[in-house]
């Protein structure tokens, strides 16, 4: 009789420790939004209006992470430092970008906003900052659920099945002075698995690490894109005023593309004002 009491109260345990490991496993959601960071009263994306932008290159650029969303898990700073290597080196070998440097995160504070963003951007004197954001939610039981991202453009709704782990990252380059967007970059990632009870939190974390990884990938030839894009926009667009920083060196425009560049957004502003 004994033997039955001992064996249905370790039952009791284990079926107990199993409920309880599943109640865990509900889902894991991480994010941070730019949106949420430079217009933390903002119910909805920003309308963003092209301003007037003076750049002085060669420009310095820096790059961080924003500030995750309070009651989310997080990146290790070890793990945002990697991700943002491989950013940063999208960024070298342009001849209008001097020099680029990754901002650690204690330096941006959640909802900082624009404040925040020109103390760092002083802090590290830099002139254009790359902020990387990110959503990234791993489902982990039988409902369909769905996540809103804010980005800096607009809303994605992505749907979600058991054991997927869906990441989106984002990377938008302010100019620091007039807080305009230059332009962005997206990358998205699907990662699908599955895992026994016992090792699903080490899968699990893997599963959102390799998100990252993918999705970081799938930003880099992107920001390639828009770095060459942007490049050539500046030569014909009135809203850009280009004057070279003296003393400068290393990554300065070339003589003949600066005056191909002054004299394009010079002709553009005669036609206009005709």
């Amino acid at each position: 009789m004994r033997i039955f009491i001992l064996l249905g109260f370790a039952l009791s345990l284990l079926l107990g420790g199993c409920a309880t490991v599943l109640d865990d496993h509900t889902g894991v959601k991480q994010n941070g939004s730019v949106v949420d960071y430079l217009y933390p009263n903002s119910k909805e994306s920003p309308s963003l209006r092209p301003g007037l932008t003076t750049l002085h290159p060669p420009v310095r650029v820096g790059i961080a992470f924003v500030p995750v969303n309070a009651g989310t898990a997080a990146l290790s700073e070890n793990d945002r430092t990697q991700l943002l290597e491989r950013v940063k080196a999208s960024f070298t070998g342009y001849a209008y970008i001097d020099s680029i440097q990754i901002v650690p995160s204690q330096y941006l504070r959640e909802k900082g906003g624009f404040e925040n963003l020109e103390q760092a951007a002083r802090l590290f004197n830099v002139d254009l900052m790359a902020l990387v954001s990110y959503d990234q939610v791993q489902f982990n039981d039988t409902s369909r659920l769905s996540l809103l991202y804010w980005s800096i453009v607009g809303a994605y709704v992505i749907k979600g099945n058991r054991y997927d782990v869906h990441t989106m990252v984002d990377c938008a380059v302010f100019d620091v002075h007039s807080h305009q967007l230059l332009f962005r970059a997206p990358g998205t990632s699907q990662v699908k698995g599955s895992a026994t009870l016992v090792g699903f939190g080490e899968e699990a974390r893997n599963g959102r690490r390799a998100g990252f990884d993918q999705a970081v990938a799938d930003l880099l030839p992107r920001l390639h894109t828009e770095l060459d894009t942007f490049r050539e926009r500046v030569r014909t667009d009135a809203h850009y005023q280009i004057e070279p920083q003296a003393g400068r060196g290393g990554g300065a425009f070339d003589l003949w593309e600066l005056l191909l560049a002054l004299g394009l957004v010079a002709v553009t502003k005669r036609t206009r004002a005709r």
